[in-house]
């Protein structure tokens, strides 16, 4: 394994041959296209703005991914290449390197929306996305190759498993009564934090339990349509990403992070207050404020 990374630490020198303040511009500017805080906005905006299904698939199968890169890290406990090369490092990164998360959830994001679209020229621009986005990441110095040939790896085969089980699932989940939605969208993200319980897997499972329980709500209480004009479309967008980053910023500043179990308890609550809100909060207030149609029945 030595001589891997060796051999690719000499592969991300000779990248960075032709590196300069402009490219590296570029570059951190695409690797953030990859990153959690970007899908952050993306996933949102799938919800209230394009297609309220679509959000929900992208969201679900992005969390999971993450929940699953962090366990794959931690087990792996494999160096970022600045760890033997300080000299490389052109963008901050923390945590182990393999695989590599935004490689692998750019592939299961731009996949999962790519085949909901179902445009050949839109699959085209997803895989150079991905391509760009695991490609950034070596020449930024933060992973190494075989960290971006995994992350793509294993993102295919989660994209490939949506694919094929994804419809049925979802007509499973529907025909559960609201209680039974509830306890899944409770008992199952809680699960699988008792299994790996870090901050990262807190952040993914706290957004998946809470919008778990705002779908169902959502889905028998309120009839939202992502539809409307552009100006209602970039209101929403607007107020409820406030929303989201006051809840965040809120709760960062009443309850510092210490590493203890209650600061992990409380970083899911916010978390899954996030998670409600994106599914049931924010659809309920726009409807409220004449922001949004009426979903067709």
């Amino acid at each position: 394994m030595e001589d891997i990374l060796n051999q690719g630490i000499d592969v991300i020198v000779a990248i960075q041959q032709v590196h300069g303040p402009m490219l590296d511009g570029v570059f951190r500017t695409i690797t953030f296209m990859g990153g959690e805080e970007f899908y952050l906005l993306i996933v949102p905006l799938l919800f209230w703005c394009v297609d309220y299904k679509l959000g929900v698939r992208v969201a679900a199968i992005f969390l999971l991914s993450s929940y699953l890169n962090v366990g794959l890290k931690d087990l792996f406990q494999q160096p970022r290449p600045f760890d033997l090369n300080p000299g490389v490092q052109l963008s901050p990164a923390e945590g182990y390197g393999l695989p590599s998360g935004h490689a692998q959830s750019a592939v299961v994001v731009w996949g999962c929306i790519a085949a909901w679209l179902r445009r050949t020229w839109f699959w085209v621009l997803a895989a150079v996305l991905m391509l760009l986005i695991g490609f950034s990441r070596i020449y930024l110095g933060v992973h190494f190759p075989t960290d971006v040939l995994a992350g793509w790896a294993i993102g295919a085969v989660i994209l490939g498993i949506y694919l094929a089980m994804g419809s049925g699932v979802e007509k499973w989940l529907v025909r559960l009564s609201p209680r039974q939605q509830i306890l899944l969208s409770l008992a199952v993200p809680g699960a699988l934090v008792l299994i790996h319980p870090v901050k990262y897997t807190i952040m993914a499972m706290g957004v998946l339990s809470g919008a778990g329980v705002g779908l169902s709500l959502a889905h028998r209480r309120i009839s939202f349509s992502p539809h409307g004009p552009y100006l209602q479309k970039a209101l929403r967008f607007i107020i409820g990403c406030a929303v989201v980053a006051a809840l965040y910023l809120g709760f960062k500043i009443a309850f510092p992070e210490d590493g203890s179990a209650l600061s992990l308890t409380l970083r899911f609550m916010c978390f899954w207050v996030i998670g409600i809100w994106i599914c049931f909060g924010a659809p309920w207030v726009f409807q409220r404020l004449k922001l949004a149609p009426e979903a067709r029945k």
